[in-house]
């Protein structure tokens, strides 16, 4: 009789292997790194920092700290993963050198953070540039995305407070690039507040847009072609005012709350005056339609230009229906000041601000989940690390990788490349990475390599 030996098959298990490494596919991010010119921009931004006589560069550390997000990490003793493999990452720093690192940045105020932020611009005027037509000012335009998010305190940290959804935590501002329906997005500003920060706060909507304005080129920062995108917390005077500023000239698709005076005349709309709003492929949806009512509004205390646009449609199952409601449909404004174009197609541009969603979820992967630091200055330098880490997948993405890969959320990207593991073989003075034949997805990994590898070094 044969001995069953379950679903799995037996094998031994024993230490002692050399000439491996688990996290091969991290020389897609170095390789990143390298082309973009973010190793050598924070070592030179966070020069300050650096010690006399002191062995690891603050940029690089850094640079590992992020490296270790993206890797999976929450926490600062998570860079042990990178540590154990100096083949693919180098040198990395030890725990205590990692924990005082942050700690000087943190009890320097804005001035490290500002550092790693002119990194940062630095380097993505690069990628966008070495991108060509997979950046995302590739047709001209930029669209950016903003975005609140309430984060969990697990305990009581400097700037932990009750949130408006009876939550404790914080309540950062995010703004997004975003990089379309074939790619993902990244990060450009992220505003660290107390989780009682309030959703429509108008000065810290202006500061964390200004932030983003500097994230990207200079000639992206003003001008109809760069449009600023965000929900109804965004539909106030003080942000819209600065939005349109004269100089400034800047293009938004705002959410709008419906007041009594937009329901009264959203009554008024005939009947004909609702035309298709168009799904998320750009077809016409049954069961919504769109209109405007500027003309039927009072808006002399609003910029000149803009136009209220309102979209109502049969709602979902189960779901509630609000006393702006009409008819039946659950009904939806917003605001923009550009000036022509269907109403549907600036409807559905309106809509696709959900992606900032798909951003949030990616970032809360990659570090966000839970501020892990007891200082509020010290979890600010944390969100930068989380901001470095998006920005390391999203340019790896547009510089390595092309079809589907380029929208693959952080998780398959761990699972299918990150964490391929490999033999390390040598070969006179060179040490090879020598990936796996039948790992499906070595192929994207090798294409990636070959094509970062086309892109000139900075200088």
């Amino acid at each position: 009789m044969k001995k069953d030996s379950g679903s799995y098959p037996r094998v031994r298990v024993e230490a002692g292997g050399s000439g491996i490494v688990s996290r091969a596919g991290g020389v897609l991010l170095t390789g990143t790194a390298r082309a973009v010119g973010l190793d050598r921009a924070l070592s030179g931004a966070l020069a300050p920092w650096r010690k006399a006589r002191a062995v690891h560069d603050p940029g690089k550390t850094v640079l590992d700290l992020a490296m270790t997000l993206v890797m999976g990490g929450d926490c600062l003793a998570d860079v042990a993963i990178l540590r154990e493999q100096p083949h693919v990452f180098g040198p990395v720093a030890s725990d205590p050198t990692l924990s005082r690192l942050v700690t000087a940045m943190a009890a320097a105020g804005p001035k490290a953070v500002t550092a790693i932020r002119a990194a940062r611009a630095a380097a993505r005027e690069r990628a966008w540039s070495l991108a060509t037509t997979a950046s995302p000012v590739a047709d001209g335009r930029l669209t950016v995305d903003l975005d609140g998010v309430l984060v969990t305190a697990h305990s009581d940290k400097e700037g932990a407070c009750p949130t408006w959804k009876k939550t404790f935590g914080f309540h950062p501002l995010w703004t997004f690039a975003d990089h379309g329906a074939d790619a993902t997005g990244e990060p450009l500003a992220v505003l660290l507040r107390p989780g009682n920060a309030g959703s429509n706060t108008a000065a810290d909507h202006i500061e964390v847009t200004r932030q983003a304005l500097a994230q990207v080129p200079r000639k992206r920062r003003r001008g109809r072609n760069t449009l600023i995108r965000t929900d109804s917390a965004g539909g106030t005077h003080d942000f819209l005012a600065w939005l349109s500023r004269p100089g400034r000239w800047l293009s938004y698709s705002i959410g709008f709350t419906i007041t009594d005076r937009i329901h009264a005349a959203i009554l008024r709309v005939p009947k004909a005056a609702w035309t298709p709003a168009y799904d998320a492929d750009g077809r016409p949806r049954e069961g919504a339609w769109v209109t405007e009512v500027t003309d039927m509004l009072d808006l002399t205390a609003w910029p000149k230009g803009m136009r209220v646009i309102v979209r109502k449609e049969r709602p979902h199952p189960g779901a509630q229906l609000r006393i702006t409601d009409v008819d039946g449909n659950r009904c939806v404004a917003f605001v923009t000041n550009t000036a022509g174009g269907q109403l549907a197609d600036l409807e559905l541009r309106h809509r696709r601000r959900a992606r900032a969603e798909d951003r949030i979820r990616q970032a809360k992967a990659t570090g966000l989940r839970n501020l892990p630091l007891h200082g509020f200055a010290q979890n600010q330098v944390w969100c930068e690390l989380v901001s470095l880490a998006c920005e390391l997948i999203a340019w790896t993405q547009m510089l390595a990788l092309t079809d589907d890969a380029r929208r693959w959320e952080i998780k398959k990207l761990r699972f299918r490349l990150f964490s391929t593991a490999a033999r390390l073989v040598r070969t006179g003075r060179r040490v090879v990475v020598r990936l796996p034949d039948r790992w499906p997805w070595t192929g994207h990994i090798l294409e990636g390599i070959a094509r970062l590898d086309q892109l000139a070094a900075p200088t």
